[in-house]
């Protein structure tokens, strides 16, 4: 089981969040922009049925909800984010009781389905969007580097037990800083970074909004660093310490684990699911839950380590597999990469459940 990295750092989450000013609870959507990855590709891989439920995790702009309700499938879609519940409203008027919608995480979707009288086991198909929207970016809510606005990075401002990104940089220590930067970022100056941002508090206070963040980590590094993306982009030296903070913020990875082992529970044997991953980190957890291997088991580079760590980590008689992976990833094609750069570091992950009665 994927253990919870927020528990290793010695200041308790519940400290973070008290005194510290928030956004308002309900963020207004903006005309939406965002472009849904793979969207083709899911639904293909999804084999939608007509008049067979799908879950979307992941209801974002509508996207991939409005593709399976077209090939007349009935959906319920669930959004961390409660400024798409307008968006969700649109969707509801033109499809009415075929699509059902409801503000939630990951980890209480169960409550979600209950309530639109959908029970486990039944669903045919789930879908999980990971990341965040390009909506998201466009909001002054701290996601975004070019844009500046308050240091927040909550998915959903009303969840009061969220730290925000303001509370880390302006509480935690450089120790514990560094090891969010590190290990949610790969960010390799974590500690000098860490270290900046102690510095600066020290000397202004506190650390409010995006740029002030921005350019602590920014002037860190030595004059005439720059660092380019995949597409060879110039890109700014803060984008993983962003990340880090987001992943952190809304304990993203614990919450796609738990997505993935209730995705099961959700599906009817021989359903699909289908997982759009855009770093390391979450395609890694996806790729270890359908291939069946422990999410503490170590890491193997070779064949040998890894027949010797699977025998040292399990008997034969523990080993039970859950899911069958379809064996290879699908990737952005050159179009749509050049049509939304966002997709160009996107994984689509898919696996059928497994008849456990047979």
């Amino acid at each position: 089981m994927l253990k919870n990295l927020r528990l290793a750092l010695s200041t308790p989450v519940s400290r973070f969040t008290r005194g510290h000013s928030t956004l308002q609870e309900n963020v207004k959507a903006e005309k939406p922009l965002h472009t849904s990855v793979l969207l083709k590709e899911s639904i293909d891989a999804l084999l939608i049925e007509e008049d067979k439920t799908y879950v979307d995790m992941t209801f974002g702009a509508g996207g991939h909800t409005r593709a399976m309700l077209e090939q007349g499938a009935r959906v319920v879609a669930i959004d961390r984010d409660p400024s798409v519940s307008e968006l969700a409203d649109e969707v509801k008027e033109e499809y009415k009781d075929r699509f059902d919608f409801g503000v939630s995480k990951f980890t209480d979707v169960r409550d979600v389905l209950s309530r639109h009288c959908v029970k486990m086991g039944s669903v045919s198909g789930v879908l999980i969007d990971c990341g965040f929207s390009s909506m998201q970016m466009d909001q002054p809510r701290g996601f975004s580097i070019s844009k500046d606005g308050p240091l927040d990075m909550r998915m959903n401002p009303a969840e009061k037990d969220c730290p925000t990104a303001a509370a880390l940089v302006n509480v935690l220590d450089a120790e514990s800083l560094a090891r969010i930067f590190k290990v949610y970022g790969g960010e390799r100056n974590a500690r000098k970074i860490a270290e900046a941002i102690v510095s600066y508090r020290y000397e202004m206070k506190r650390m409010r909004t995006t740029r002030e963040l921005s350019e602590v980590v920014e002037a860190a590094f030595s004059e005439g660093h720059e660092r380019r993306d995949s597409l060879g982009r110039f890109t700014s030296l803060a984008t993983k310490i962003f990340m880090a903070l987001r992943i952190f913020v809304n304990d993203e990875l614990n919450e796609l684990n738990r997505a993935l082992y209730l995705s099961h529970q959700m599906l009817v044997p021989y359903g699909r699911a289908a997982v759009i991953s855009f770093h390391s980190l979450e395609d890694r957890i996806v790729k270890r839950h359908f291939q069946g291997i422990d999410l503490d088991e170590p890491a193997s580079q070779s064949i040998s380590q890894k027949y010797k760590n699977s025998t040292a980590w399990h008997s034969e008689a523990e080993i039970v597999k859950t899911w069958i992976p379809i064996p290879k990833f699908i990737a952005p094609s050159p179009d749509e990469v050049e049509r939304n750069p966002r997709s160009r570091s996107a994984k689509l992950r898919v696996a059928e459940k497994i008849d456990s009665s047979k």
